[in-house]
């Protein structure tokens, strides 16, 4: 996943930041019901009305389930840019912005739903307005398999619109849709908590890997690459776990073996920063005094 600005929006509705929201076309759905289901592909984005600015940032006010076949697939989703490949899904909730990508194919199956068309107690069991969960999600092959099986279920009932009256054809939609989404909210859950454990891990190394190292470096980049993850892997463990950034995690520990050395010995000033990294007494001064407000020399002179 790469993290990315993204620079002005589409539309212009007043008070929304330029950005516009697109509800949810009913008139595209068959039957007129509250969800759609189809294939993505040749451009054809059947789910957004025609004035939807697919390749600028917009807003939509219903869900989108996208299941790619081919890939990579780059999508932006709230100013994060996500890569699907094959088999992965992104899960867009009402209200959140995303932009489609020029240079991605987009092929596979797409699910819409109108919110409102499931009952209340199905919105919480499915936690339809978790915009805690990830959005873009990789099912192992066993749950890939199931929920292309109860995808597939689901647009059988969806394009069937002879054999039931309406009003039965959109209580088995209803029935269907919850079963599909019953399991990608378990995968959704599921792959949040093995974030958090793999955030967990990244963490408690790269802390370790501070404690250790903490006198002689303090670049994040050095760190990533002496751990092998990424400088953003780095950066969303480090802030999941402090909420502060991995060069904040470091500047402290620095600033807290600095006070304990001016506190409990008599090393000259020069000798302590040269102890924690800063050979040059002059950058160690300006280094402590824009995280402490104070001179080292004035800190120390404030203990005794």
């Amino acid at each position: 996943m790469v993290d990315t600005r993204v620079e002005g929006g589409g539309g212009g509705d007043v008070g929304d930041g330029g950005i516009r929201t697109f509800p949810f076309p009913v008139e595209l759905s068959v039957g007129g019901v509250g969800m759609q289901l189809g294939p993505m592909g040749g451009g054809d984005h059947t789910w957004h009305a025609d004035e939807a600015p697919l390749e600028r940032v917009h807003r939509i006010d219903f869900h989108v389930v996208m299941l790619f076949s081919q890939g990579p697939v780059r999508h932006m989703i709230d100013f994060t840019e996500y890569e699907a490949g094959p088999g992965d899904l992104l899960w867009i909730r009402p209200g959140q912005v995303h932009r489609f990508s020029r240079a991605s194919e987009y092929r596979g199956i797409v699910l819409a739903m109108q919110p409102g068309f499931l009952p209340r107690a199905t919105v919480e069991a499915t936690g339809l307005y978790r915009y805690d969960l990830p959005p873009l999600l990789h099912p192992d092959e066993a749950r890939l398999t199931a929920l292309r099986s109860s995808l597939a279920q689901l647009q059988r009932e969806y394009e069937d619109t002879t054999t039931l009256p309406l009003s039965l054809h959109t209580a088995v939609l209803r029935h269907s849709l919850t079963a599909f989404l019953l399991r990608l909210a378990h995968l959704a859950a599921s792959s949040a908590e093995a974030e958090r454990r793999q955030a967990d891990t990244t963490f408690t190394l790269f802390r370790d890997a501070v404690e250790q190292g903490f006198a002689t470096n303090h670049s994040v980049s050095a760190y990533a690459d002496q751990l092998g993850y990424s400088r953003r892997t780095l950066v969303r463990a480090v802030r999941a776990a402090t909420g502060q950034t991995p060069k904040g995690f470091i500047d402290r520990r620095v600033i807290l073996e600095a006070k304990r050395l001016l506190a409990h010995t008599d090393m000259p000033i020069g000798r302590v920063g040269a102890a924690i990294g800063f050979p040059d007494a002059a950058n160690f001064s300006k280094f402590f005094h824009q995280h402490t407000e104070v001179t080292p020399a004035a800190f120390r002179s404030d203990l005794r």
